[in-house]
């Protein structure tokens, strides 16, 4: 069950009040909708989040009220009138509806309305009427099941929604009156709304609390109190409260720490209820999923598919259903046959957990949760108008299915029929801007959400303490951790490197070279060796000049993987800058060894070391330095949302004294093409980037292309999806990405530079001149002959770009990553009488006598020296 109120949210959000993810804690929303698109496109983008109600008091089609209803709002708000034709044209169940009524005879209409017909007595109630005691009185029954709501109307207080509470009512309250500050300022904090609703335990006075996953599966009992309730708001992490120890951050300590999804209450509120995503090795000090024992059934499955998928031994089953998307279709396929022959209880249990084995997998493999699923099952029982539900015609024709229930069979064709493949069509949805509102256009650009990054910082800060503390030994722990390299004895490998390690092939020792020597040659002629002499006025002359960053640390992502490109795209720059020290870290194999190309790589661009560890613990070990590592002043380089968030972290500490390149983001490329573009060009440059992950998303700025060349594109993009090894990652990047078709090539320009894509490339005519309309992008690469993966790897720019819209703010990494700038000011006796007058009145103006005083006796001696 829900909070007892309910968060009404204006569109487009304010950023006075409560974030989308922060209204998510109380499990539902309110929203008011002006269009049926407009709807459609915040409950496509938000119903894993929560419960949506929409106020379609502006809808003027009770046929896009009931498509609002089938896009998965919970309930709609209508007004009178839109009731009157909704039960005239509609059948909709009365319990997704509630009525506004203002007025005493319109709440004698709507009970008019319930009575006539016996399964209107679910629709709900909404106010303004202050008497809610009586409301419930002359309905004769108890709205809090269903739903009495109540507007606030003016100003909000605590004391007026507490009474609201009292009556029996929800109160709906404005995003913008609400707050998880302990300050309210004038605003009403929520943690108190949900306490006054909570029943306290009579010894303890604290509130008996029930955790759950997001599947219901119970992790455990405990406590809560009014502090803790508004500390786990205000963190977005599961906060209790110990009979102990006081104030409990679970995870503080263990790591094991938990992501605030809901809260709500039993059906008589003497239980507070708390859903979390659990991070870590589960929610019991023991280390079990939860304090009733592991997880069992599907939800064990799918955390052990989710395990292996991270840490698959290559070559074993595992690792190939994870890496061949044709044998999970094929195995698919197979066991849903033999569950459709399976008679017996025992055969179709055994068939039925062999299917959901391999379904699940291909979930996992494509980012799919399943709570992804179920929300989605929970999404389709929400439809009011469904279809017949008939098996397609090749199934019901393969068992035999005949008669009135099915449709006519097509005449039998002339030609052989073309297969029916078993999976959906690989597409992008498909915008055209001339006919779709503008807010509809910007809102299909919103990168993928991501997490809250709360939990993952809560779970970063520890290690890099440890390591902060601990040097040495904490980096090698949570190497034998993290990366199972339990073998490891030194944190450090140090220059020169052993020839042993660098052995790879004559292919791509060569590739390699001729790759470095691409990234040097365009690099180092970024560099700017004169100093910029300026003589401002006569006797002052200001200066520039430019020094290397002394000691740089960079993360190279590796392990399992191969990532020798990002070594050169950071290393090479770092060596033409002239930096004195180039510290690389990278994460061992699982036997401890290092990825020999990336030793080869620091061996040719004369790194230091190489430091074997991963993830935060390297971050922290560079930043701060230990007994092995040494200590950097700036830090660049990719890696996951752990890496992000320690970068972050260090970066703001003052006493690490380090910055960093930039915020990253998932990988993502924009497409241009005109009628010229190749269709399988384009489509081939949209699924490099694809492939990178299920969060990664790729556009395609369609300039004045008609149906079938859109549909060329289309095709190639199917076609070729198919037949790539990691093509459930692709359907999965695929889902949120999108085709905007537009009229010219100015429009394209304009949403390009709005969006800010790492990757620009120009599939148009005269590319090159296109280029003076880029104001925003990570890197962009001309014409046909240009794919994004020569900027990957060997054509000389640096691939470590700006992603999620930073491109408008900041740099690709260049040579100037590496170097700093230094102002220098050199003033004659002269010069400075001549400045001294407007140097001291401006003093003078901020108070600064000291600084006035440095000029004027200066001054005053030189007179003195001329008398």
């Amino acid at each position: 069950m829900a909070t007892p109120f309910l968060v009404s949210l204006q569109l487009p959000a304010s950023s006075s009040g409560l974030t989308l993810k922060q209204i998510s804690y109380f499990g539902r929303v309110l929203i008011k909708v002006s269009s049926l698109s407009q709807a459609e496109q915040f409950l496509r983008q938000n119903f894993r989040l929560l419960d949506i109600y929409v106020d379609a008091t502006d809808i003027t089609s009770a046929g896009d009220i009931v498509d609002i209803l089938n896009a998965g709002a919970a309930k709609v708000f209508v007004s009178l009138d839109q009731l009157t034709t909704l039960s005239k044209e509609q059948d909709v169940p009365s319990s997704r509806l509630v009525v506004y009524a203002s007025s005493d005879a319109q709440v004698d209409a709507f009970q008019k309305w319930v009575a006539e017909v016996s399964d209107r007595k679910d629709a709900g109630l909404c106010t303004e009427l202050a008497d809610v005691k009586a409301l419930v009185e002359k309905f004769g029954k108890d709205f809090a099941g269903q739903g009495l709501y109540k507007t606030t109307g003016g100003a909000v207080s605590e004391d007026a929604l507490k009474k609201t509470l009292e009556q029996g009512a929800i109160s709906v309250v404005p995003s913008e009156a609400l707050t998880f500050e302990r300050n309210a300022d004038g605003k009403v904090a929520a943690a108190k709304l949900i306490s006054a609703r909570a029943v306290a335990d009579e010894h303890t006075g604290l509130y008996a609390t029930s955790v759950t996953d997001e599947r219901g599966t119970s992790l455990g009992l405990v406590w809560s109190s009014d502090e803790s309730i508004a500390e786990a708001l205000r963190t977005g992490t599961g906060v209790y409260q110990s009979r102990k120890r006081g104030l409990w951050y679970k995870g503080q300590s263990s790591g094991d720490v938990q992501e605030l999804l809901r809260i709500g209450f039993d059906c008589d509120s003497d239980c507070l209820l708390f859903v979390v995503n659990q991070i870590g090795r589960g929610f019991c000090h023991l280390g079990t999923a939860s304090c009733f024992g592991p997880y069992s059934g599907l939800s064990r499955l799918q955390k052990t598919l989710v395990a292996r998928k991270a840490d698959a031994p290559p070559g074993s089953y595992t690792a190939r259903l994870f890496n061949d998307s044709k044998l999970v279709q094929a195995k698919i396929m197979e066991e849903a046959e033999e569950l459709c022959r399976a008679t017996t209880k025992e055969d179709i249990a055994f068939e039925a957990a062999d299917l959901l084995y391999f379904a699940l997998t291909k979930c996992v493999a494509a980012g799919v949760s399943l709570e992804d699923v179920e929300r989605n099952l929970d999404l389709k029982s929400l439809k009011v108008k469904r279809r017949k539900g008939d098996a397609k015609g090749p199934w019901a024709e393969k068992v035999g299915l005949a008669g009135p229930a099915q449709s006519k069979p097509s005449p039998a064709p002339e030609k052989p029929a073309v297969p029916v493949s078993t999976e959906t069509r690989m597409e992008m949805k498909r915008i055209v801007t001339a006919s779709t509102p503008a807010d509809a256009v910007k809102s299909a650009l919103k990168r993928p959400s991501q997490k809250s990054n709360e939990a993952i910082v809560n779970l970063v800060k520890p290690i890099i303490q440890d390591v902060h503390d601990n040097g040495d030994a904490a980096l090698l722990k949570y190497t034998h951790k993290f990366e199972k390299a339990t073998s490891l004895k030194t944190t450090v490998l140090r220059a020169p490197f052993p020839e042993e390690l660098m052995r790879i092939s004559p292919e791509t020792k060569r590739a390699i070279d001729i790759s470095i020597d691409n990234i040097d040659r365009f690099h180092s002629s970024q560099k700017v060796d004169e100093t910029l002499r300026v003589e401002t006025m006569p006797g002052v002359v200001c200066s520039r000049f430019s020094r290397p960053i002394e000691r740089v640390g960079l993360y190279i992502p590796g392990g399992t993987a191969v990532l020798p490109s990002t070594a050169m795209m950071l290393g090479v720059p770092a060596m033409a800058a002239g930096c004195e020290k180039i510290v690389f870290a990278s994460p061992p194999r699982a036997d401890g060894s290092v990825t020999p190309e990336i030793v080869y790589v620091a061996h040719k661009v004369g790194a230091e070391s190489i430091v074997l560890a991963g993830g935060a613990q390297a971050v922290a070990a560079m930043a701060y330095g230990t007994e092995s590592v040494t200590k950097v002043d700036k830090i660049l380089g990719p890696g996951n949302q752990f890496v992000t968030a320690a970068k972050m972290l260090v970066s703001n500490d003052t006493s690490a004294g380090v910055s960093i390149d930039m915020p990253a983001g998932p990988s993502e490329v924009l497409v241009i093409a005109d009628k010229g573009a190749h269709p399988a060009f384009v489509a081939a440059d949209l699924l490099s980037q694809a492939e990178h992950g299920v969060d990664s998303q790729v556009v395609l700025i369609a300039v004045d292309l008609n149906e079938s060349e859109l549909q060329a594109i289309e095709d190639e993009v199917d076609k070729q999806a198919r037949a790539l090894p990691r093509s459930d990652i692709v359907r999965g990047s695929l889902a949120h990405s999108v085709t905007l078709v537009v009229k010219d090539i100015v429009e394209a320009m304009e949403l390009s530079n709005e969006y800010a894509p790492e990757h620009l490339i120009l599939q148009v005519q005269n590319a090159e001149s296109v280029v003076d309309l880029v104001k925003n992008a990570g890197s962009v690469f001309i014409g046909p002959w240009t794919p994004e993966s020569v900027g990957d790897y060997s054509a000389g720019v640096n691939h470590s770009l700006p992603t999620y819209g930073y491109a408008k703010q900041y740099s690709g990494v260049n040579l100037g990553s590496f170097v700093k700038h230094i102002t220098s000011s050199n003033l004659t006796a002269e010069g400075l009488v001549g400045l001294s007058s407007t140097v001291e009145q401006l003093a003078a103006v901020e108070g600064l006598d000291a600084h006035k005083r440095a000029v004027t006796i200066r001054v005053a001696e030189y007179k003195k020296s001329q008398a």
